[in-house]
């Protein structure tokens, strides 16, 4: 096959018999003369070193921050041991007021909105008081607006299981917010203490639900369906209104009997009080320290001090040592095991949204 005399086969600048040149085009870089062995390094060798460069920094720089965090932790954990741990294990002890470790009195803290959770917080706290046979008395701190009937009354029965089996005085000291049912916790207690700001009372029953029939009907074109086994298996609905015989037939078989429990709580737990003076002050009314002295609904008006003071006088001590319980560091809550979603939308959050619940809470708007 004849290529012509001007052809290059050669490549790379070869040529053939006599032609001209090979023009390497124009378009294509030209080649870089490999550096001897342990001589200058090139552009890209250059770009790999500075590569490794920066991952041993960010390497070396996590080590440092990971040694750091580990050696805070050491540090909360012997934090937790030195505080001292209760008999338990569960609660660390948190020193109020010094004294003789023979005589101690522990406070327990009933804070925020009364669910289940809290009221198995509150009975791990008083199981530890109980297996601590240095402990001569309790101070019930109540910080709560109430919660659901259910766990209002656990709380209730197991402060009041601990004075009778346990043969010790219990005094209830009230700080910001103890209404319905953190009103309800406190009357199981031989004394309550109030301090001059509390906001107490709100003896009553509240249930109230989301009616969604108009939003979904009119605004969405939703139609429920319902089928039921009988007349009053849907009450109450959140797709419909709610009619008279219904609502009468809520209050008869809910709401009156919660109602009639709360007050026989205070009944028994008040001698200060008849059954109809207690009657008289629970229709949801709310009272300031003052008033709430008044009425017989509390009996001193203090601050911790105080309440400490009162336990003292009941239980015949003249020095005690003061403690508090707290959770004790935990590397699980450190590292976050334990957060949980803020949103977390599923059949359980869907059913507590839509599903009425009968409640001892004060919901500030009475």
């Amino acid at each position: 096959m004849d290529f012509g005399e001007n052809d290059n086969v050669g490549g790379f600048g070869g040529q053939k018999h006599g032609g001209t040149p090979y023009q390497q085009p124009s378009h294509i870089p030209p080649m870089q003369p490999a550096g001897p062995i342990g001589g200058p390094v090139g552009v890209g060798k250059r770009k790999k070193g500075r590569g490794w460069r920066i991952f041993w920094g960010i390497f070396i720089s996590l080590s440092v921050l990971a040694n750091f965090v580990l050696f805070m932790m050491l540090i909360f954990m012997s934090m937790a041991v030195t505080f001292g741990v209760s008999s338990s294990g569960i609660f660390t002890e948190d020193v109020i007021q010094e004294g003789p470790r023979g005589s101690k009195i522990v406070v327990i803290n009933v804070m925020g909105v009364l669910a289940a959770e809290r009221a198995q917080d509150v009975y791990q706290q008083l199981k530890a008081a109980r297996e601590d046979s240095k402990v001569k008395g309790l101070i019930v701190r109540v910080n709560s607006p109430g919660g659901t009937i259910s766990a209002s009354d656990q709380i209730y029965n197991e402060i009041l299981k601990f004075r009778r089996k346990e043969g010790k005085p219990v005094v209830a000291f009230m700080q910001g917010v103890a209404a319905s049912g953190g009103y309800y916790a406190s009357v199981a207690c031989d004394k309550i203490v109030a301090e001059p700001t509390t906001i107490t009372g709100s003896i009553g029953v509240i249930m109230g639900h989301f009616v969604l029939e108009k939003l979904l009907e009119e605004k969405l074109g939703i139609e429920p369906v319902i089928l039921k086994s009988g007349p009053f298996k849907d009450v109450p609905s959140s797709f419909r209104e709610m009619k008279p015989e219904e609502e009468q037939y809520l209050r008869e078989r809910l709401i009156d009997p919660a109602y009639e429990r709360f007050v026989k709580v205070i009944d028994d737990g008040r001698d200060s009080l008849t059954l109809t003076e207690v009657k008289e002050l629970a229709n949801g009314s709310i009272y300031g320290a003052p008033q709430a002295r008044d009425a017989k609904l509390i009996d001193t008006i203090g601050y911790l001090d105080d309440a400490i003071d009162e336990l003292k006088s009941l239980a015949n001590l003249e020095k005690a040592l003061v403690v508090e319980y707290r959770k004790p560091f935990s590397l699980g809550t450190f590292l976050g095991a334990q957060s949980r979603s803020i949103l977390k939308l599923d059949r359980t959050m869907l059913y507590e949204l839509t599903t009425p619940q009968l409640l001892y809470l004060w919901t500030g708007r009475q």
